[in-house]
């Protein structure tokens, strides 16, 4: 591991020295952090994607993704923060994170995780074009999740990549962070972690993706039961595994796993039983496009799937993020044709209806609209 440090540091200053000497301000907080402006609003918007949810001790839903004038991925995207009080049945946007309107700096990639002190971290990565090397996670504290304006403190970069997927509390009470600085660097999949409660972060390890596989990593963690940690991250084939025996010091290489699926972001998460619930592309072991977004469940720590509740069988469906309620319900959001429909969409259910792969209980609500920016 300590071969590559030198090599990716001379890479990194080397990248952000032709940066600085075009625009460094990516390394600045936001300009703009508050109420949606005219200029965010939905019928502005010409790309919706990339959501996550999350869901306060009192229930109140929280959604973000992650928005733009023009129908691409570029220096005009800002984050969008909206809440739901009626378990999803209206929904309003309270915030929204912009660092500069116009460009050349760029808010992306968003997630919502609420931490073991209750208070939700939005997160989101900034930076000027598409570099993941010299991106920045961006953590802003929101201090009462249960109260629909959000009161919050103020924005702080706390490492360098992308983080889109949930962090991971570990069983020994330390926050995991999945970061990652994508294709251009060798352990890009890393686990920067937290012994504090999130006063300070620093990399404890790295998972190594073959260089001729690399896509943007995404990875998610697991902690299995026998205190091993399960990384399965994105890939051009679909998805690879690597498991860390040392708490995320060490990871072998990615290496392909049996779950097949497209080059696309999927969700796995410990459901309050103890089992995993896993949200993907269709099944277990069928590569299908970005279709067919279904769950499965596994009460053998991952080995085996069972299930498959079909969520939406659509060509154009991506990206799921979630979290179980205190009531039991599973909460998935996912996005819909980013710049054709551009839906934001919430699927709810439980473990059962997931176990059985069809509606057994009176949670399942499918399709539901969080965020239409169509022009329709």
């Amino acid at each position: 591991m300590n071969r590559t440090i030198p090599l990716a540091v001379c890479f990194i200053l080397s990248t952000l020295g032709v940066l600085q000497a075009q625009d460094s301000t990516f390394l600045a907080p936001p300009k703009y952090i508050g109420p949606p402006q005219t200029i965010h609003a939905v019928t502005n918007r010409a790309f919706t994607g990339i959501p996550s949810l999350a869901v306060s001790r009192g229930g109140r839903l929280w959604a973000t993704w992650y928005a733009g004038k023009t129908p691409r991925e570029d220096a005009n995207n800002y984050v969008v923060l909206s809440t739901s009080g009626d378990g999803g049945e209206t929904w309003e946007e309270v915030l929204v994170v912009d660092p500069d309107e116009d460009g050349p700096v760029r808010a992306y990639d968003p997630e919502l995780w609420i931490a073991p002190d209750g208070k939700l971290r939005l997160i989101w990565a900034q930076a000027v074009g598409h570099l993941g090397t010299i991106a920045g996670v961006w953590f802003l504290e929101i201090e009462d999740p249960d109260v629909e304006q959000p009161v919050h403190g103020e924005a702080k970069r706390v490492t360098d990549g992308i983080m889109m997927c949930k962090p991971l509390v570990l069983s020994t009470g330390e926050w995991a962070l999945p970061a990652s600085t994508w294709r251009e660097t060798d352990e890009s999949a890393r686990m920067i972690v937290s012994v504090d409660q999130g006063k300070t972060w620093a990399q404890r390890g790295g998972c190594n993706v073959p260089k001729d596989v690399r896509a943007f990593d995404e990875h998610m963690f697991v902690e299995r039961n026998d205190g091993s940690i399960w990384l399965l991250a994105r890939t051009k084939y679909g998805i690879g595994e690597s498991v860390s025996t040392d708490r995320g010091k060490t990871w072998p290489e990615l290496t392909p796993s049996k779950i097949a699926h497209p080059s696309a972001r999927f969700f796995i998460r410990r459901l309050d039983s103890g089992n995993l619930l896993l949200v993907k592309h269709g099944p277990i072991e069928e590569r299908t496009g970005r279709s067919h977004l279904m769950a499965f469940v596994s009460i053998d720590d991952g080995k085996n799937w069972k299930g498959g509740l079909m969520l939406d069988e659509r060509a154009g469906v991506s990206y799921p993020d979630g979290q179980q309620d205190a009531d039991g319900v599973i909460h998935i959001i996912y996005d819909y044709n980013r710049t054709k429909d551009r839906h934001i969409l919430l699927a709810n259910f439980r473990e059962e209806d997931v176990a059985a792969g069809k509606a057994i209980t009176d949670s399942v609500k499918l399709r539901q609209v969080i965020s239409d920016a169509s022009d329709e």
